[in-house]
């Protein structure tokens, strides 16, 4: 991410021909840079108003009408999670979210036809808002399940229904299903300790990997009849912040960065049992 010391995201955005970097950092400002070809580097297009980003957790690129917006969620207690949206001369800000609830994520999902954001906070429940057309700008429709302290918010589909995750540092990460106008709760998984969850697909079958500070990580496996995932397999990985799946060429492998060790990389295998 360039000269970012303090760096927390950096999440890049193809936009045609053009490669931009939003980098978003606790101190010295938060960015947007662009790709030159000419130099073969990035470079500041332009710095973020650090009134509004105060203190990033992270940031979402989407596409609505073929137009380009990023969200960037912001912990400050005087912050407020902020939209831009790509110009002709570069993004501008053009919408306010949720104010003043130290938001940990956010997540960006389509349902029924429609665009949604779904904010979540360490003060209250998340909250789901969706994308009016005609205002061009997203509306709060409610909130998301009860539960407070969510850290991770991840979606992830299967069997032509739409689910979502909700991870959290202490107490139980929670499982939910989209049913029509609002997310039900299907199941609670212990989760003391986790900073990071992240649903995965690998061919047919979805994964969702859950981290933990304190004890082993796990992968669970979505078992569609019942409808929840079921435990599959222990990681070894210490404190694990990020879960990144990467199909490359004939492997998967699953990218685990590790806040207090070496980071792993494991690779999935498929076993033939019945010989």
């Amino acid at each position: 991410c360039g000269n970012s010391p303090s760096a927390v995201h950096c999440k890049p955005l193809v936009t045609g021909s053009e490669l931009f970097l939003v980098v978003a950092q606790l101190f010295g400002g938060s960015s947007i840079q662009r790709w030159d070809a000419a130099s073969d580097r990035f470079v500041k297009l332009q710095d973020l108003d650090p009134q509004r980003t105060r203190k990033p957790n992270d940031v979402e690129t989407f596409r609505i009408d073929g137009q380009w917006f990023f969200v960037i969620a912001d912990s400050s207690k005087a912050g407020s999670t902020s939209l831009y949206q790509l110009d002709t001369n570069g993004f501008y800000w053009q919408q306010a979210l949720h104010a003043w609830h130290r938001d940990t994520d956010v997540e960006f999902v389509e349902l029924d036809g429609k665009s949604r954001l779904i904010v979540s906070s360490s003060s209250q429940p998340p909250v789901l808002y969706q994308w009016q057309r005609a205002q061009r700008r997203f509306s709060r429709q409610g909130d998301v399940g009860r539960t407070s302290d969510v850290q991770q918010v991840k979606h992830f589909k299967a069997d032509k229904e739409n689910f979502l995750c909700l991870g959290r540092y202490i107490g139980d990460s929670l499982v939910l299903r989209w049913e029509g106008q609002r997310f039900v709760e299907l199941q609670a998984l212990p989760s003391r300790g986790s900073m990071v969850l992240q649903p995965f697909a690998v061919g047919q079958r979805v994964y969702m990997a859950l981290g933990s500070d304190f004890s082993f990580s796990h992968v669970y496996l979505w078992d569609g009849e019942r409808k929840r995932f079921v435990k599959f397999q222990e990681l070894a990985v210490q404190a694990p912040r990020a879960f990144q799946y990467v199909p490359a060429a004939d492997v998967q492998l699953l990218l685990a960065p590790s806040f207090k060790a070496n980071s792993v990389v494991y690779r999935h295998v498929v076993v033939d049992l019945s010989l």
